[in-house]
């Protein structure tokens, strides 16, 4: 295990930046591996079932489990053995969970919780003392437009994303001015494996049985007809390379609109409308 001491000197070795992706396996995080190893990044992308020595399109992938605390830290030495250094962390690791918010218990919660919230702080956590003795860094944090407008049946999800924007925007003043920052990428609804791979809820209530069902209907037309993962991943390395970075980046064209409406529309008209599109009845 290379020691903390050491990362500065094994860095200025290597000029080849480095980024590393979690949940790399598919969807947004496999693309943006892609992307960024197209951009000249030696990727390493994470998967929970990564075989040893396994690669995909230039990109070495590497087991871990970002809810487990001493799989978080053998992944990151494991990078600095190989690689030296970490310019860019990309958390992506994540899940869904599509309940009414009373369907689910705690531990439902603390679980969704774990993944998508603690996950990004156990790897930002692991990589900041790396990126403080390089005096550089980007971590790339993948919210979603749930992290700044409602999502009914899906609220506990949409509160690991709320999370995640207040996390990320707070974190990025605190490390600025060592050479880091912190950056939210919110995609719209995309087509991934998102709403197959979502949990439900682990104490179903008969009231919520017809919302719910017309909730993942919702879901997996939107999905279906979503932004392509590309879309997501280009916006991931165009937050990397910006000079200027905004903390927060709608990742598409769907996604900017919703964060302008959500600024500018009137609350009521607002509510009105998401209601409709979610169908959902009044």
């Amino acid at each position: 295990m290379v020691k903390s001491a050491d990362y500065w000197i094994i860095a200025m070795r290597h000029e080849t930046p480095v980024a590393l992706v979690t949940g790399a396996s598919s969807g947004i995080g496999l693309e943006t591996a892609k992307a960024l190893h197209r951009a000249g990044y030696k990727v390493f992308g994470t998967s929970r079932r990564a075989l040893e020595g396994a690669s995909i399109d230039g990109i070495s992938l590497l087991a871990c489990d970002v809810t487990d605390d001493a799989s978080v830290t053998a992944l990151v030495s494991q990078v600095m053995e190989k690689a030296g250094r970490v310019d860019v962390l990309v958390n992506n690791a994540g899940g869904a969970l599509i309940a009414a918010a009373e369907e689910s218990s705690v531990d439902q919660a603390k679980a969704l919780f774990d993944l998508n919230v603690f996950g990004v702080i156990r790897m930002t956590n692991a990589v900041l003392p790396i990126m403080r003795l390089q005096r550089r860094g980007r971590i790339i944090n993948i919210g979603s437009v749930v992290g700044f407008v409602p999502s009914p049946f899906s609220a506990l999800y949409a509160a690991t994303k709320h999370a995640v924007e207040g996390y990320s925007q707070s974190l990025d003043h605190e490390v600025r001015n060592l050479g880091i920052r912190v950056l939210v990428i919110e995609p719209a609804f995309t087509r991934t494996s998102l709403d197959h791979n979502a949990t439900g809820p682990d104490r179903k209530l008969a009231i919520y049985d017809a919302q719910r069902s017309a909730m993942v209907e919702v879901w997996k037309q939107a999905i279906e007809a979503g932004d392509p993962p590309q879309l997501v991943a280009a916006s991931v390395v165009a937050a990397v390379s910006d000079k200027k970075p905004k903390l927060q980046n709608p990742a598409s064209k769907i996604a900017r609109q919703l964060f302008l409406l959500r600024r500018f529309v009137p609350a009521g008209a607002f509510d009105k409308s998401l209601r409709k599109q979610m169908k959902l009845q009044d």
